[in-house]
């Protein structure tokens, strides 16, 4: 039976909850979103330095442009203007070891022209290379990349090793090859159209969350920041109450809760929930010190540290996924080894400049088979608790397509659950 949208709520605004929050709102609920944090975001926030006098983001985040949880999204909160890439899909790499360098350039449909083109595939591949791929696309659940894929050759060290442990961070021998199988098939399957590559622009907080907030406070949600839920008051078959660290919020019958919130804080919060519990860093630098004309947005790096260079208009930036080996590293001789990936990607003297280093320790769930078994699906065994985030079962590694995709489910399961009427 339909009735008229009452009261909701979601716990956690990082993209997941901010993505649950605004499909409530938009089908009539009231929403109120709560956050433990005194910022929302999440992990894509972005905060302005001291040490650097910059606004920089916690993680240098890509998206591309055939991710349609993304592209919705943004269009939905009026910030589709706040991705910034090229008309057509180029991806830059450098080999530090020789200085090689090439342009990986799929042409735009989904006939893959481009692979008999050897100006646009990888030097020192052939056409027959990248049947490999296929592979991905038939995976098992239960298989890894290194079982699927042959680790050695051109196509592996100067794309593959880094594609995957990038979309993964995870390393990508031991990565699940259904979830790459995923990734491919939503990206590169698709031809050039759906693999342009994005960067949120200027910062993430201005396009994802700032754009988000400004969407739900103008259409009546709550938003509370710094509130912490210490506790789910249980019924037999429901939520009776939310358990703040500054008072205890009622559910009434009906009102849907949505969790949002790290893995590891939700296996806390609801009882013999199975989550994914081993996780890997991610280690970003910031250098502050302006990119060179003409230098690409993005460069690939091959036999590095780091597998990611980004040339933002105000500093230089790297990104290292499946980072846990740098963890212990003092800070400055990591600085120093990742300044030598950008020096030999955009040149300039072997002296450090200013840096900055930021580390996310449990950045994202390890994207193997045994830890892909672990993610829950949205329902839960009570009636009116739902789950989002990109540790959820979303079909997809821990990215901001699959977080965003996961705060739609939930809120879907929500409307489901309790039939609502717009």
């Amino acid at each position: 039976m339909s009735r008229t949208a009452g009261a909701a709520h979601v716990i956690g605004a990082g993209l997941a909850g901010l993505s649950a929050a605004i499909a409530l709102t938009q089908a009539g609920w009231r929403v109120t979103l709560s956050e433990a944090a005194r910022q929302a975001g999440g992990r894509c926030r972005s905060y302005r330095d001291p040490k650097l006098g910059l606004t920089i983001d916690n993680g240098n985040h890509l998206v591309l442009s055939g991710n349609h949880a993304v592209r919705d999204y943004l269009a939905t909160i009026g910030a589709s203007d706040r991705l910034a890439g090229a008309g057509e899909a180029r991806f830059a790499y450098c080999d530090v070891r020789d200085g090689a360098r090439w342009v990986l350039r799929p042409n735009a449909g989904p006939l893959p022209w481009w692979l008999f083109d050897s100006r646009r595939r990888v030097p020192g591949t052939a056409p027959s290379d990248y049947l490999a791929l296929a592979r991905l696309l038939r995976a098992g659940t239960e298989q890894t990349i290194g079982e699927l894929l042959p680790m050695t050759g051109w196509l592996w060290e100067r794309l593959l090793d880094n594609f995957l442990v990038s979309a993964l961070n995870t390393p990508a021998a031991e990565g699940s090859a259904a979830l790459a199988g995923a990734v491919v098939r939503e990206t590169l399957a698709r031809g050039g159209r759906a693999c342009r590559p994005m960067i949120a622009e200027p910062t993430l907080a201005a396009a994802f969350v700032d754009p988000a907030l400004a969407w739900l406070g103008a259409r009546g949600a709550t938003i509370r920041l710094g509130r912490r839920l210490r506790a789910l008051d249980f019924g037999d078959t429901r939520i009776d109450a939310l358990d703040f660290a500054d008072g205890r919020d009622p559910v009434a019958p009906g009102e849907p809760v949505i969790l949002a919130v790290p893995a590891w804080v939700a296996a806390d919060l609801v009882p013999d929930l199975v989550v994914p519990d081993r996780h890997h860093a991610i280690v970003n630098a910031h250098f502050l010190v302006a990119p060179p004309a003409g230098a690409a947005p993005i460069t690939g790096i091959v036999g590095g540290t780091a597998e990611w260079v980004f040339a933002f208009p105000d500093r230089l930036s790297t990104t290292t996924s499946a980072a846990d080996a740098l963890l212990d590293m003092d800070r400055e001789t990591l600085a120093r080894r990742l300044w030598a990936d950008v020096v030999a990607v955009h040149g300039g003297t072997s002296e450090l400049p200013l840096w900055q280093i930021v580390i996310e320790k449990r950045a994202t769930f390890a994207a193997t088979p045994d830890q892909d078994r672990r993610r829950p699906p949205a329902q839960t065994r009570w009636d009116d608790l739902f789950l989002a985030g990109d540790w959820t079962k979303t079909g997809l590694p821990a990215t901001i397509e699959g977080a965003l995709r996961s705060g739609r489910t939930a809120a879907a399961c929500a409307l489901e659950a309790f039939r609502v009427a717009r």
